[in-house]
């Protein structure tokens, strides 16, 4: 049997967390420290799994980036 691994026309793509944690370049138990203190994208349950929506891991790259070198955007 074979599986098509695109994703339906128009949903966005999903990330486990090993895919997060790949393209993080953090260890996999990083997310899940993340996801316990609230600091990490936010995630979509589905059954017994954590997703992250593509757009919602953008969104929350973006907030990390420094204003200025060792400056967080939330320390203007």
């Amino acid at each position: 049997m074979e599986t098509d691994k695109t994703p339906a026309a128009g949903l966005e793509p999903l990330l486990s967390i090993e895919d997060l944690a790949d393209y993080l370049g953090v260890p996999i138990t990083t997310i899940y420290d993340w996801r316990v203190d609230g600091k990490g994208p936010c995630g979509i349950r589905v059954g017994r799994h954590v997703k992250f929506a593509v757009s919602d891991v953008r969104d929350w790259l973006a907030q990390q980036r420094e204003s200025a070198s060792g400056r967080t955007s939330e320390q203007r």
